[in-house]
């Protein structure tokens, strides 16, 4: 017997609107994607044009604009089905366009919503991922290989993770990876990707790597505003429903985000004698990025010891193991994508996998988890220590696949793009930036941004050389005795 005759006339069935179609649901899902879009555009885009030097804005800006519209016709022409389509080969699906009517409403793999809502909601994912890339590569590469750089990677490495990992016949997936929104997929992979991009592209100009202050702080936590906002459609929006799964997802997002700001802020106190608001916006990125694999699928109290360890171990790699290491010291990576991204990425993957309780496992994938999906913890606890081991062995296996995958793959795709154009901008354009690049400069109106003395160089702080009271929040990179 029918019960659709009790529904409310606004949801009865209908040409436009099938019977396996949630209007809640397809609402939510195109809300989620578009807070994910808006941390890209206008977010990124903001904090890029400012956190970095004046003469780098527009650049640094328009670097992010142009990734998200050259990812999106790439996307529908052939990155989603590659992502997501017919499987082609274990890590890879079937290349084909996603624009015909047919195809776009009709109902996708997962969800209760329309192809047209999924492919959106997942471009957006695509988009910010290599825009995070860009953000290792600032302030030096020639605008024309980035142009190239961007739909070749989103080809050849974005689509292999995100099929191996998110796509239900993927490798990983069928292993059981817990990979709730992206910790590998995106931020992982752009860490690894950025960080060798970086080695290929070649460094900054030395005046730049010395000091490079941003030139508008301001605008730089509006950007950061937008970004960490934005993360309630980024880790709300992958139950694909309106569920408690994702209402739990969006408050761990934020707690563990507070956390890790608070943390990288205290300890930025405490060995640098003053509160850093460039230190704090990168502790609130790595929060946010390690919370990203986990968020839906652990319980509050791991949140905030997600935060305490994201907030410090990054923090580490960054401040300290960065100035004593030799490979780390050599590249240059404007942004630290790879403290912010690589690394808070991989602890997320470990954490999740330690962290992962079994009930939240089968609200989010809604399969039975004596078979899978059951962090270490659980399994110790439960007596199920096998089953624990396996995963986390299976989240180990993740790393060093999205690692191994983005180092060849970007090597491979900038080794290529030198035969055409320069990774690297010339001598003279380095030394004159947007005007050179693109005729364009971001402050019109204002002096030549060099007056002001910000004890800002980079965002890689230097720890003081006296007694804390008298260091200050920045400074060229010394080494640590």
């Amino acid at each position: 017997m029918s019960t659709e005759w009790n529904l409310p006339s606004g949801l009865m069935p209908d040409p436009a609107s099938p019977d396996w179609l949630s209007k809640a649901d397809n609402a939510w899902q195109l809300t989620a994607a578009t807070l994910v879009g808006l941390q890209s555009v206008p977010g990124l885009v903001i904090l890029y044009g400012s956190i970095v030097k004046k003469k780098w804005a527009v650049n640094s800006a328009f670097m992010a604009l142009y990734a998200f519209a050259a990812v999106l016709v790439c996307w529908v022409g052939w990155g989603y089905r590659m992502s997501f389509g017919d499987k082609f080969i274990p890590f890879l699906g079937k290349p084909d366009v996603a624009l015909d009517q047919k195809y776009l409403l009709g109902q996708p793999f997962v969800g209760k919503f329309p192809n047209a809502t999924m492919i959106y909601f997942q471009f957006v994912f695509a988009a910010i991922t290599l825009i995070l890339i860009a953000g290792a590569l600032l302030g030096r590469m020639n605008f024309h290989a980035w142009m190239l750089f961007v739909p070749l990677w989103l080809t050849f490495s974005y689509t292999f993770t995100a099929y191996s990992i998110w796509c239900p016949t993927g490798w990983l997936a069928k292993m059981g990876i817990i990979d709730y929104s992206g910790g590998y997929v995106i931020h992982l992979a752009s860490g690894a990707a950025g960080f060798t991009a970086a080695f290929w592209v070649g460094p900054r100009a030395n005046k730049d790597r010395e000091r490079f202050p941003p030139n508008n702080i301001l605008l730089m936590l509006a950007g950061a505003g937008l970004l960490w906002m934005g993360w309630t459609g980024f880790n709300g929006g992958d139950p694909y429903s309106v569920s408690v799964d994702a209402s739990l997802a969006v408050l761990n997002t934020h707690v563990c985000t507070a956390t890790s700001l608070l943390t990288w802020l205290f300890l930025d106190i405490i060995f640098f004698g003053k509160p850093s608001v460039i230190g704090a916006t990168q502790g609130m990125i790595t929060g946010l990025v390690c919370i990203t694999p986990a968020a839906g699928v652990v319980q509050g109290w791991a949140a905030i010891l997600m935060g305490l360890m994201s907030g410090s171990i990054p923090w580490y790699s960054m401040m300290v193991l960065h100035k004593k290491i030799w490979l780390l010291k050599q590249v240059d990576d404007t942004m630290a994508v790879f403290h912010t991204h690589a690394v808070a990425g991989s602890l997320g993957g470990i954490l999740t996998g330690f962290f992962a309780e079994p009930k939240l496992n089968r609200l989010f994938y809604l399969v039975d988890t004596w078979q899978h999906y059951i962090g270490l913890a659980y399994g110790l606890q439960t007596g199920r220590t096998t089953a624990g081991f396996k995963q986390m062995g299976i989240q180990l296996l993740g790393i060093i696949f999205v690692i191994l995958l983005n180092i060849f793959t970007t090597s491979v795709i900038c080794f290529l793009i030198k035969f055409v154009v320069p990774l690297r901008l010339a001598d003279d354009e380095l030394q004159t930036g947007d005007d050179a690049i693109h005729g364009e400069e971001a402050y019109a109106l204002w002096g030549d941004g060099e007056k002001y003395e910000s004890k800002h160089n980079s965002i890689y702080e230097e720890f003081p050389q006296v007694a804390p009271k008298g260091g200050g929040g920045g400074g060229g990179q010394v080494e640590m005795a």
